[in-house]
This record gives structure tokens, C-alpha cells and sequence, in this order.
């Protein structure tokens, strides 16, 4: 946990602008479909889990209806002083471990994570944190990476995704602490589609239902206490 804290601080400044590069801009359409998938009420208390520099909660702000408060909980200190300077009023700051949320039993309707959940120490603890400050009926909106569907697909995506995306995501950011070498040992080391929807559903959670975008390179998943 705090080598993972201490990359997400070191690429702060340029995370948002690595992302958007490194997705060729696919990243905005993803963030699109979990306000889309949330199926957000005028009523509804969200809380980002592991909010980085708070690009979920400006787009879930930014939605109509918005949900009527958004709390973005992040632990790296560096992350957040980002989100702030891009601050909303409708978005409160506040740093979070996902694995001790600060927060009491069932204070949300609504809780989201993108790209957040394979960095948890544990996932178990993680989702079972997301869902006890969840209310009865509240749902949770997850996005992660996964692999492409095809053989084809996959191939190339391995390739851009452990050399090229790397090498070029190193150099826009000038960073030393091998924060993108990380990224796609993390991802191929975690969990399936399958198996986090099923992880999901040992945390307590019901109606889990996986929605595949961009031919599987990452997949929201809509679940509900």
C-alpha cells in the first residue's frame, strides 16, 4: 500500500493528461457509462473510491440529474491536492483508505470506483467497505481494465500495453518511480471479469451485472446491496 501511495503521488501532476493520451481519448467515453449504468437520482450520496484527481466526480457533477452530493476519498495526498484545485461545488474532498473507509455504516446510495479496485491490498476488505457504507438498495459502479475479447485484439493490446504504453507514458510524465510499469503488471496479474464479478458477490453484493466496453479492455460492473 505505500509504494502504491507513493506512485500515485509522484504521477499526480500529469495523470489526467497521461490518461487521455494513453487511452487515445477513450477514457471520457468510459467515465460516460458508469453515470449512464448508475441510473442516478436527484437523492442519491455518492462516494468515489479511490477518486485520483477527481475526473469520476466532475463527470458524475456534471451529469443531469447529479446526484445531490459527491464525496471523493482518495489516500494519496497528491491525488487529491489535484482534485481540489479543479474543485466543484457539489464535490467534497476528503482522504480515504478504501480498505477503512471513514465514513458510517449505509451513508451512501451510491458508490463508484474506477481503476481503483486491483490496486487494493485486499480486495475482499475493499469491497466489503464499499459495500457496509452502502444503504439497502444503493448500488455500486466499478470500472476496471480487463483483456480484449479476440485472440487478434489481445495480442495487440499486450503489445501496446507492456511496451509501447509504458515506455510513452514514462516519458510524458518524467517519472522515476515506475508508476506505469506497474500499471499493466497489475492489471494482467489481477482477477478475470468473471472473477470479480464473483468477488463482488462473496462481498455481500446482488444483482451483479458486467457490461463489456471497448471489446473488453475494460468492463463496468453495476452491483447492488
Amino acid at each position: 500500500a505505500r509504494r502504491v501511495r507513493s506512485m500515485f503521488d509522484a504521477i499526480a501532476p500529469t495523470y489526467e493528461l497521461v490518461n487521455r493520451l494513453a487511452s487515445v481519448g477513450l477514457d471520457a467515453g468510459w467515465r460516460r457509462s458508469m453515470v449512464r449504468l448508475a441510473g442516478i437520482r436527484p437523492d442519491d450520496r455518492q462516494l468515489d473510491v479511490a477518486c485520483g484527481t477527481g475526473d469520476v466526480c466532475r463527470t458524475f457533477a456534471a451529469a443531469r440529474p447529479a446526484p445531490a452530493r459527491i464525496v471523493g476519498g482518495d489516500f494519496a495526498g497528491r491525488m487529491l491536492e489535484e482534485a481540489r484545485t479543479r474543485n466543484n461545488d457539489r464535490i467534497v474532498w476528503c482522504q480515504a483508505d478504501a480498505l477503512a473507509l471513514p465514513f458510517a455504516d449505509q451513508s451512501f446510495t451510491l458508490v463508484t470506483c474506477a481503476f481503483g479496485v486491483r490496486n487494493f491490498q485486499s480486495l475482499e476488505t475493499g469491497l466489503r467497505e464499499m459495500w457496509r457504507v452502502l444503504q439497502p438498495g444503493g448500488r455500486a459502479i466499478i470500472l476496471e481494465f480487463g483483456l480484449p475479447s479476440t485472440p487478434m485484439m489481445r495480442r495487440l493490446y499486450h503489445l501496446y500495453f507492456t511496451r509501447m504504453m509504458p515506455w510513452a507514458a514514462t516519458l510524458l510524465s518524467r517519472d522515476r518511480s515506475g508508476a506505469y510499469r506497474y500499471l499493466p503488471r497489475s492489471v494482467l496479474s489481477f482477477h478475470d471479469q468473471a472473477g470479480l464479478a464473483s468477488h463482488l458477490r462473496q462481498a455481500g453484493f446482488g444483482e451483479v451485472a458486467m457490461f463489456p466496453l471497448t471489446r473488453g479492455i475494460v468492463s463496468v460492473f453495476r452491483a447492488h446491496r
